[in-house]
């Protein structure tokens, strides 16, 4: 990235989750929403380690001033900072080279998640996706290119075949929640056709709808994160 990078690291044992921010972009956003203590008692007691990393969202993604193949670079940086720094800094912390390691995120982190767990499912074992787009074609302005494509999920998941394919199903699964209340116009939509595409391919996941009072808001991911990662820790012991 050319710059220092923040992160925010929670916890001293368990289960390494890498936090991925919403649109935002900040490194503390779950500190400053409040999850953080929807979620101390399992951080405390050694259950979940979360590394809250930053984002270049503005850069890749919001910023619409640079032309869509100059912004899908910036991604790609963004995507070897996660892949070949921030995983290996995670097992060195966790003190384990092949330690399962989850990913989550809400908005817009939810399809960093998601992402990360479908081209690298080797490190990425598990993903909670909440409110998510997944379909990032509306973002680039109708440009395309490889790059492009290979950073779309709704592209490139029906294509998915061979080893890359297997390897995606033998080694993630992926929690896509969404709520059907105010705000979540095109997530809803997006989450159950990622859900529907994944299935398809026989990818593991699991497409968790909310009701019509759940909005595209911190009070309900709180709930969601509460939920999902509960079984998950359960699910690990």
């Amino acid at each position: 990235m050319n710059r220092p990078m923040h992160l925010w690291r929670y916890g001293q044992f368990g289960l390494p989750v890498i936090v991925f921010p919403s649109a935002a972009g900040m490194a503390h956003e779950w500190e400053a929403h409040g999850m953080l203590d929807v979620l101390a008692d399992w951080v405390n007691a050694g259950k979940i380690k979360l590394y809250c990393t930053e984002s270049n969202v503005a850069e890749a993604w919001t910023r619409r001033e640079q032309p869509a193949e100059w912004r899908i670079q910036r991604h790609a940086a963004y995507e070897r900072y996660i892949v070949e720094e921030l995983v290996p800094y995670v097992r060195e912390d966790c003190r384990s080279e092949s330690i399962p390691i989850a990913s989550t995120g809400t908005s817009l982190g939810a399809y960093y998640a998601a992402n990360f767990s479908l081209k690298y499912p080797e490190a990425f074992r598990w993903a909670l996706c909440m409110s998510g787009r997944y379909d990032t074609s509306w973002l680039n302005d109708g440009a395309h290119s490889e790059a492009i494509y290979l950073n779309n999920p709704m592209a490139y998941v029906p294509n998915l075949e061979g080893d890359a394919l297997e390897r995606v199903r033998k080694q993630t699964h992926l929690v896509l929640v969404c709520g059907q209340g105010k705000y979540e116009e095109g997530n809803i939509e997006d989450t159950q056709m990622l859900g529907r595409l994944l299935s398809s391919k026989g990818i593991s996941n699991e497409c968790d709808l909310w009701g019509h009072d759940v909005s595209h808001e911190w009070g309900w991911w709180k709930r969601q994160a509460r939920h999902h990662l509960g079984r998950l820790i359960d699910a690990n012991g």
